[in-house]
């Protein structure tokens, strides 16, 4: 790691700080088990509070941080939780709207103002009564902050209109070392992927991603009614598992669509590496998509479509699409598959974006840098 002078001067007890995760999206999920990591290696305390389901997912513990177990609800018995595990903390670190609506109900009344950073990975949505509620939680919760930390630049202005004090743009890198991309293949593990997924002489598109209704696979469906008329017939593989699959299924079934559900897989990096193209088809998506940031270090040509910080995230080194609309996305395919030179330009591009985003370790560095103004200890050197 990047040597960073440590929160745990001789002398002095290290800095105590507690994580608020409501375990949602698997981005801010990964987002908060990296960071634990890169505190605790620099000498930071750090209590991890979220619903147990996360910590077994994400291991927070494994990288030598406190769990402690808290619903997502807010309900009394989930903020008096929160409360106890935030008495002795230096500072709070709230990820999301609703765990840090949370964060502001427990460290509410305290007599001695603690710190909270919130960070926004992405916008909640919703329609209705519930739009309203949620404009309501972001006003409180940006009002009670110390900084508020968006993830895109949408973010961060949506903060400073909503009455943050002070709205930053977050470094938030994707977790996890990156394996080099081989392009000769050497192991020949993309022919044995693509068999397994039986796309043996055909393309393979990869989507990945919960079957949720915000994920927009209705509309890749529709699309890939578009692709049975191409010779080979490209075979849509869709790696997730949700509330969706049987009616997705269904529709594949009826309508003899060229798609196949294979669940929940823990092999995303071989699955996108062995695809000609990735798919992200959502109505609306975390503002640092995880399968973005993956399919472009893989060096696999992404369409998406343009949605919360989707564009920003991938620059030109995509193919950008309106979200809902399946004809754009089936004729944008269609020609990435008909023109070989223009998918090489995108793999180009791909690794060249990718490298320009933060580090785990840039993203450790600029939180500490945050934490330290906020509790005025000794600058970082």
């Amino acid at each position: 790691m990047t040597p960073v002078s440590s929160h745990s001067p001789p002398g002095q007890s290290p800095l105590r700080t507690v994580q608020v995760l409501g375990g949602g999206n698997a981005a801010s999920s990964a987002h908060v088990r990296s960071l634990a990591a890169g505190l605790v290696a620099r000498g930071v305390k750090v209590t991890v509070c979220a619903p147990c389901e996360a910590d077994r997912a994400y291991d927070f513990s494994g990288v030598g941080a406190d769990h402690v177990h808290v619903p997502r609800s807010s309900d009394p018995v989930s903020v008096a939780a929160l409360r106890a595990a935030c008495a002795n903390a230096d500072l709070v670190h709230a990820h999301g709207l609703h765990a840090s609506f949370r964060a502001v109900l427990a460290l509410s009344g305290r007599r001695v103002g603690t710190p909270l950073v919130v960070t926004w990975h992405d916008r909640a949505h919703a329609d209705g009564a519930r739009a309203h509620l949620l404009r309501v939680l972001e006003r409180r919760v940006v009002k009670a902050a110390s900084v508020v930390l968006g993830t895109t630049s949408a973010l961060v202005d949506r903060a400073r209109w909503t009455g943050a004090r002070d709205a930053r743009l977050a470094a938030v890198a994707l977790p996890g070392p990156r394996r080099p991309v081989e392009p000769d293949d050497p192991d020949g593990l993309r022919p044995k992927v693509r068999a397994e997924l039986g796309a043996i002489g055909r393309p393979l598109l990869m989507a990945v991603g919960s079957l949720e209704r915000h994920r927009g696979y209705d509309v890749l469906l529709d699309a890939a009614r578009a692709w049975r008329r191409l010779d080979p017939v490209p075979l849509v593989v869709i790696a997730g598992e949700g509330p969706l699959r049987g009616e997705l299924q269904e529709r594949i079934e009826g309508e003899g669509l060229p798609v196949r559900l294979i669940g929940r897989r823990d092999d995303i990096t071989d699955l996108l590496a062995a695809a000609d193209l990735a798919l992200l088809p959502s109505r609306w998506e975390e503002s640092r998509s995880v399968l973005a940031q993956e399919a472009l270090h893989a060096r696999v040509p992404l369409v998406a479509t343009d949605v919360g910080g989707i564009p920003e995230l991938v620059g030109d080194a995509a193919e950008v699409v309106p979200h809902g609309n399946a004809e754009a996305l089936a004729g944008s395919v269609v020609r990435l598959l008909g023109d070989p030179e223009r998918r090489e330009l995108l793999r180009e591009k791909g690794a060249r974006q990718a490298a320009t985003w933060p580090s785990e370790d840039e993203t450790v560095a600029q939180v500490l840098s945050v934490y330290d103004e906020l509790t005025q200890l000794r600058p970082l050197t």
